[in-house]
């Protein structure tokens, strides 16, 4: 029988006695765990490679030392083949209303800015690139041959990416998180920390900015509002390649769902977050028609 995370945790050689372990809610690709060892707390994470949403453990080691480097992420205490174990930060997790919040937002956006201008620097190795247009068609390439249930959506859904590609344009390049989800934002109480980079590397800023307006629902005041504040300069000079960004970031999250319907063994109803991505996007892609 194979070991539980528990388990695995707890014989874990960088702890001395760990004790009050317990799952953290929230993981929708690895098992989170959270214990204590003498007066201090620490997360674990565990997950292998995940060769169908392109996660490499390597690439998520490399930029988290770069993020604790930076200061805006927990410090990485040790690290083996399908294992992560990070302090951890007394704090509470945004959910989305939270990140729609006026003064929750702004910080959000110095946090995505001070990210994406001071993780480089940090660096040692090199890490992966994420380009979410070739991340989107991997996908769908990966679907077709694995016989989803959605094969039928994918000949629009390779149209429309397409046509979001062109729209975006040349694109500057920085070290994006990729998956500006709100549980992967961290309050605790006078500070925000960013976790989970496991999707990170080079891509536009764009793409964190959408994620972060298409996945928490921004309003347009809220999403021109943040371009000004990230780009220093009207909203309109980016409003466009922003809104095809915006679908393709709602794209990769249908597309990465779908995907998770056929591989994932965790307990979440990927069906469910399949069908209500792909509204998002539905919706996200009529306003970017008419933008």
């Amino acid at each position: 029988m194979s070991e539980s995370p528990i388990d695995i945790a707890a014989q874990l050689p960088c702890f001395d006695n760990p004790t009050d372990i317990q799952a953290l809610d929230g993981g929708i690709t690895n098992v989170n765990l959270r214990l204590r060892d003498g007066d201090m707390e620490y997360v674990v994470r565990l997950g292998s490679d995940i060769p169908e949403h392109g996660v490499l453990r390597w690439n998520e080691l490399a930029l988290s030392r770069a993020a604790q480097a930076e200061g805006i992420s927990p410090a990485v205490i040790y690290h083996a083949p399908g294992v992560l174990v990070l302090d951890f930060i007394p704090s509470t997790a945004l959910d989305e209303a939270g990140v729609r919040d006026a003064q929750n937002l702004s910080r959000i956006v110095d946090l995505v800015a001070n990210s994406h201008r001071g993780l480089g620097k940090h660096l040692t190795e090199p890490v992966l690139s994420f380009w979410p247009f070739q991340v989107n068609l991997t996908y769908m390439t990966r679907l077709r041959a694995a016989g989803s249930a959605h094969i039928s959506k994918l000949p629009q859904l390779e149209a429309d990416a397409a046509m979001l590609q062109a729209a975006t344009g040349p694109v500057d390049m920085v070290i994006g998180h990729n998956d500006l989800l709100a549980a992967n934002i961290l309050d605790d109480g006078s500070r925000l920390w960013l976790i989970d980079w496991e999707y990170g590397g080079y891509n536009t800023p764009l793409f964190d900015l959408a994620g972060l307006a298409g996945n928490n629902g921004l309003s347009e005041p809220q999403e021109r509002a943040m371009l000004e504040q990230y780009f220093d300069g009207p909203a309109e000079a980016q409003w466009r390649p922003f809104m095809a960004m915006k679908c393709v970031s709602l794209l990769r999250e249908t597309l990465w769902s779908m995907t998770s319907e056929l591989h994932s063994e965790l307990d979440f109803d990927y069906a469910a977050y399949t069908a209500e991505n792909l509204d998002r996007f539905t919706a996200a892609l009529a306003d970017f028609r008419n933008c």
